[in-house]
C-alpha cells in the first residue's frame, strides 16, 4: 500500500491542532472543539454511517468523499479527547502479528456484554 496517506494525515493533524485556538466563527474546526467532545463524537458517527452507507452502495466516489469526512472527524475527535496519531500508532503495533480473531478474544465481552 503507498504511503500516501501519512504526509496527508500529519498536515491534517497540524492543522487540527493549530485550530484549536481559533475563532469559531472563522474556523469549522474550531466550532467543533468549542462545541465539545459530545458533538465532536456525534459528528464522527453521523459520516461513518454516510461512508457505511455508500460503501454498501458500492460508489467509490462518495464512500472517498466520506471516508476523508470520517478520518477528519476522527482526528479532531482524538485531539479534543487528548489521543494522538502516535497513541494509536503503538495501539497498532501491539496487535501487530495477532490475529484479530485472538486480539477480540483477549479484549473480553464488549460494552453491550457489561451492561
Amino acid at each position: 500500500m503507498p504511503d500516501a496517506l501519512g504526509p496527508v494525515l500529519e498536515r491534517l493533524w497540524r492543522a487540527i491542532e493549530d485550530r484549536r485556538g481559533a475563532d469559531p466563527a472563522t474556523s469549522y474546526t474550531a466550532k467543533l472543539f468549542a462545541r465539545g467532545n459530545a458533538k465532536i463524537a456525534q459528528k464522527f458517527g453521523e459520516e461513518a454511517v454516510e461512508a457505511v452507507i455508500e460503501g454498501a452502495q458500492g460508489d467509490r466516489a462518495a464512500l472517498t468523499r466520506e471516508s476523508a469526512d470520517v478520518l477528519y472527524h476522527l482526528l479532531v475527535l482524538w485531539a479534543a479527547t487528548g489521543i494522538s496519531p502516535a497513541d494509536v500508532a503503538a495501539e497498532l503495533a501491539r496487535r501487530e502479528g495477532t490475529s484479530g480473531i485472538a486480539e477480540k478474544k483477549a479484549r473480553g465481552p464488549g460494552p453491550q456484554a457489561r451492561k
